[in-house]
């Protein structure tokens, strides 16, 4: 058979939206491979998507729709029709619309697709259906907080000129994890004679490629950039012009709030030597065109916002906002690309409904009332493992009263509660159009192959619900085709310009971006923000700041796996080692623990069972859970997220998955009800 090359884009939660073209052979991906031709991933993939196709037609997929025939968590279905899947759900959705009120049904999606329709196509017909909406900030609503007291709607620079550096830090970012094109950028940066940090809480892989490495304490991040900026007054390191022409509230922040972190305060909260941070500030200070790459975990602390604040003032005392291969990048925002109205159709809504913030999930189906969740329709997500308060989530999940429908492309953690479960597609067998978070390029993708199965797409799904329940309006009866035709119809400054034949033909194309100018109130960068709460920059202690047990978790991504995605592949989760955590050898020693045994995490929400790995790459009062993994692979009964809490940042109502405390102790037999992986596991061999 001829081997046809199709084009199509990486759909994961990941800043790159990477190109990948798609060997397809009798109907079937058979290989997956860089597009060559994308301006910013250049021709390679992540580890993860090597073998995108293994995922696409793994044997695990969801070909039917299926109808629970055990009890909730038990993974027993039986195989029904769609027909009678749609009449089931729109039978009981009226039934409890009219006992309690359409709020009483819930919708529960992130960014399993970050495509631009299949990720939003429930928005229309959850708001016309008047349901509960849904506060989506399980990942960084913080940082985008924090980025805009400071620089408003100010475009952020290309990430490719980062390379134009001569000081790159990597600050909270594990970019050879979670961004590994931007590692481009870093070589750049070196071959060029520049030097590259990396600031973060352990010694991740990215590591390697940092000249120096500075580890602080979880939450203290914003202390740091306080201190360097008292160091670089001090030291009379800034760029006075600069200050007085573009910037608002310097002075006060010099009078107000830096005399209060000198080297010596700075080094108590975040555990760095005074001569580190003093080392710091003078090469900052000194640097031509200082680049902040900022990642999205040290906003994920009852503190983010305001840390990611304090990190966004540091680059203007210096001026590296207005210089080429300086400044600060959190992450691109390229919304305004498209015409978003146009597919959300707020207006839809019959009135007013209910906002339920992702993350208290768990309180939201155990005590919400007025009316209570009744029914919770979950796509392109798995919130039985990655929502935190698992214990709580599943408690709720497990209600006999509750109607949930999963729709999903393999029996998640979540799909094995639910009363109803629908069988999806993946990003290779619907069309769609993509932007991207960490560059400003979007990429328009037709289906490579027919669906599995009898898979639906989000899209397809929502039309036909929406049939069933007799609305008429048009965007109902839309393919996702017409829709992006849509979209691309409406003007946007943002798509001015644009190559549109190559975005017709699957190419990626690059926005057009306006960097002129501070696009905030004051049309300067606002260090002093009379709009916040606290109009200057400060230091906020974290929730677990003085907490009482000895151990900071940190719920770290790994190469291998994205979230709870990926876990379908064998060989990655060999390559993961099974599920770990990470502790310093003194403090194992010091709780009688040894390199490899099972060990349990636990504290006030739960208790999870990992296999131990001691390592100097984690410093002592912290540990180390990368990944989130499926329970069905798990050690014990729970995975990582039976630790985290659902309490909220201090602006945006952000997840705090790293904000939370444990205590370490030996596994006993009762902690193990699953088999351990072999030694070729383990090793990843």
């Amino acid at each position: 058979m001829s081997c046809d090359t199709k084009r199509s884009v990486c759909p994961f939660d990941c800043p790159d939206t990477c190109g990948m073209l798609v060997q397809v052979v009798g109907g079937k991906a058979v290989g997956v491979q860089g597009d060559p031709q994308h301006p910013f991933s250049r021709g390679t993939l992540c580890p993860k998507m090597l073998h995108y196709e293994k995922s696409v037609h793994s044997p695990l997929r969801l070909t039917t729709p299926l109808l629970r025939s055990g009890p909730k968590g038990s993974g027993e279905f039986t195989p029904i029709s769609w027909e009678r899947a749609i009449e089931t759900i729109t039978e009981r959705w009226r039934g409890i619309a009219a006992e309690f009120g359409a709020e009483a049904i819930l919708p529960y999606s992130y960014a399993g697709t970050m495509g631009v329709i299949q990720r939003n196509a429930g928005h229309p017909f959850f708001h016309r259906l008047g349901a509960s909406r849904l506060d989506r900030t399980i990942c960084s609503p913080a940082k985008g907080a924090g980025w805009q007291a400071v620089m408003g709607g100010t475009p952020t620079p290309s990430p490719e000129s980062a390379g134009r550096s001569d000081l790159l830090i990597l600050w909270g970012i594990n970019a050879a994890a979670t961004s590994i094109h931007f590692m481009n950028m870093v070589q750049e940066v070196k071959k060029n004679g520049g030097k590259v940090w990396l600031i973060d809480t352990y010694r991740t892989p990215t590591a390697s490629a940092a000249d120096r490495t500075f580890l602080v304490r979880p939450g203290s991040d914003g202390a740091l950039a306080l201190g360097i900026m008292h160091i670089l007054v001090r030291d009379a390191l800034i760029d006075l012009p600069f200050l007085q022409t573009q910037v608002q509230g310097f002075d006060e922040l010099r009078r107000e709030v830096l005399p209060e972190f000198t080297p010596q305060h700075t080094a108590r909260l975040t555990g760095l030597a005074q001569e580190a941070i003093e080392s710091m500030a003078a090469a900052y200070g000194a640097a031509r065109a200082p680049f902040i790459r900022l990642g999205s975990g040290l906003s994920r602390y009852g503190n983010g916002a305001m840390t990611v604040r304090c990190i966004s003032c540091l680059p203007a005392l210096v001026g590296a906002y207005g210089k080429d291969g300086g400044g600060c990048f959190p992450d691109t925002a390229t919304g305004g690309a498209f015409a978003m109205e146009e597919l959300l159709r707020e207006d839809l809504m019959p009135g007013s409904a209910r906002l339920v913030n992702m993350n208290r999930l768990g309180h939201a189906l155990n005590e919400l009332a007025d009316p209570p969740v009744r029914a919770l329709y979950v796509y392109h997500s798995n919130p039985a493992a990655v929502a935190p308060d698992q214990n709580a989530v599943l408690r709720g999940l497990a209600r006999e009263d509750l109607f949930t429908v999963v729709h999903e492309r393999f029996l998640t953690d979540t799909a094995r509660y639910a009363d109803l479960v629908l069988p999806a597609t993946s990003s290779l067998e619907y069309s769609d159009i993509y932007r991207s978070y960490g560059t400003y390029c979007i990429q328009r993708a037709a289906a490579a192959v027919e669906p599995v199965g009898e898979s639906k797409s989000n899209w397809e799904v929502f039309s036909l619900l929406a049939r069933a329940l007799g609305f008429e309006e048009e965007i109902f009866a839309l393919s996702a085709d017409q829709m992006i035709d849509r979209l691309l119809a409406l003007p946007s400054p943002l798509r001015r310009g644009i190559d549109r034949e190559a975005l017709a033909a699957g190419r990626a194309v690059e926005l057009s971006i306006d960097r002129e100018g501070y696009r905030t109130a004051s049309g300067k960068i606002e260090i002093l923000n009379p709009a916040q709460a606290h109009p200057l920059p400060r230091y906020l202690p974290s929730h677990e700041e003085g907490g009482t047990l000895p151990f900071r978790l940190m719920t770290a991504p790994n190469p291998f796996a994205l979230n709870a995605t990926f876990y379908e592949q064998e060989e990655l989760r060999r390559k993961q080692g099974g599920m770990r955590l990470q502790m310093n050898p003194a403090d194992a020693a010091a709780k009688g623990l040894t390199d490899g045994e099972p060990a349990v995490a636990w504290n006030e929400l739960g208790e999870v069972t990992f296999l131990l790995s001691l390592t100097e790459k984690v410093p002592p009062g912290v540990a180390v859970a990368e990944g989130v993994w499926w329970l069905q692979f798990a050690p014990g009964s729970r995975s990582v997220n039976a630790l985290t809490s659902q309490r909220l940042t201090d602006q945006g109502g952000g997840s705090t998955f790293y904000d939370n405390r444990v205590d370490v102790r030996r596994a006993s037999g009762a902690d193990l009800p699953h088999a351990l992986p072999g030694i070729a596991d383990t090793n990843g061999n």
